[in-house]
């Protein structure tokens, strides 16, 4: 079995693509410093998989960790990294934490990859290095606007970090920017674990169904949107994962057509706050407590993805709904809370 390097392997998505990387015959390495996730997602993970991955944890802000773990593990195939801090208020707020974390990260693994004699990288990149996007829905050439938070920075200036670098090394990456993940496995043994509040919608939604917060809030009920609420397009968490796997299956066959791709994965359809409000009271049958606050710094109108790329060139396409994705997250949920 080829091995794969899934940094931040304990997260949200990286578990899900362990899940998915084992069921399509690789052998994932799982690094993650344990920052924002717990131990016990590996054991969710064996419970799915039959087995416990390889796991080290490990700060990747350490460039000599990094270094001694890349000389151990000299026969990695791939690596697909997701390693980084991902909330946009946060960021707002410390975003010197957000630079550290996110950029100098991936440029100490790039390092230690440049000196391979080939290298495959995929890189967890985001929506929001389109800004507000003049268009929707969002294609792969829609223009990379000046960025809206520092989160939304580190992964636009990650994404200029990595096609400079493939310039002159042999390293082959391509580029993911999703949307908004959601859902869990449906097996409801690894899912979206956030530590403190939550500063997504969906797990948001989740604890407050369940009793644990005593309301949601919607942050802004007057954007220029049919119900007035924010859109975007929610993609289950373990087709996003498929397409990592796909992904990496394509660098690993060399059938990239040039040394950094890009792909846009999502629905290719936009949800306001208040339509994923309802599709969730539909599948839990509960009536969820909400009122409608100022919003958020940081945040944009609209965001949803032209998809036809990742469809055709790829050959991957998301195929569960808002329903199906709130369904397992609401599973998820209850489990966790039994």
């Amino acid at each position: 079995m080829k091995k794969v390097l899934v940094t931040g392997g304990l997260g949200f998505i990286g578990s899900h693509t362990v899940v998915e990387l084992h069921n399509a015959g690789f052998e994932a390495i799982i690094i993650d410093n344990l920052s924002n996730s717990s131990i016990n997602v590996l054991d969710g993970i064996e419970r799915i998989i039959g087995y416990k991955p390889n796991f080290e944890e490990l700060d990747l802000r350490d460039k000599a960790s990094v270094k001694s773990f890349f000389g151990k593990h000299i026969d990695v195939a791939g690596v697909i990294h997701f390693a980084a801090s991902k909330a946009v208020g946060e960021s707002v707020e410390n975003p010197l934490l957000y630079y550290e974390n996110n950029i100098n990260t991936l440029v100490y693994i790039l390092q230690e990859l440049q000196q391979k004699e080939e290298a495959n990288f995929i890189f967890s990149s985001s929506c929001t290095v389109y800004g507000q996007a003049e268009k929707m829905p969002i294609t792969e050439n829609a223009s990379v606007q000046p960025a809206m938070s520092p989160y939304g920075n580190t992964k636009q200036i990650g994404e200029e970090i990595i096609t400079d670098v493939t310039k002159v090394t042999n390293i082959n990456a391509i580029l993911l920017r999703y949307f908004n993940p959601v859902g869990a496995h449906p097996s409801a043994e690894i899912g979206e674990l956030p530590i403190g509040v939550p500063q997504n919608l969906i797990p948001y939604i989740t604890q407050t169904g369940i009793g644990l917060r005593q309301e949601l809030s919607v942050y802004g009920d007057d954007y220029p949107t049919p119900d007035g609420t924010a859109i975007r397009d929610y993609i289950h968490v373990v087709d996003l994962a498929k397409a990592h796997v796909v992904a990496m299956e394509r660098l690993i066959n060399k059938k990239n057509l040039s040394k950094v791709e890009t792909f846009n994965l999502g629905t290719g359809t936009g949800s306001s706050v208040l339509e994923v409000i309802t599709a969730f009271e539909k599948v839990s049958d509960k009536k969820l407590p909400y009122k409608i606050v100022g919003r958020r710094e940081g945040d944009i109108t609209s965001a949803y993805a032209n998809t036809d790329k990742a469809n055709e060139i790829l050959g991957w396409k998301a195929s569960l709904t808002l329903e199906e994705s709130l369904a397992s997250a609401w599973k998820w949920e209850q489990k966790i809370r039994s």
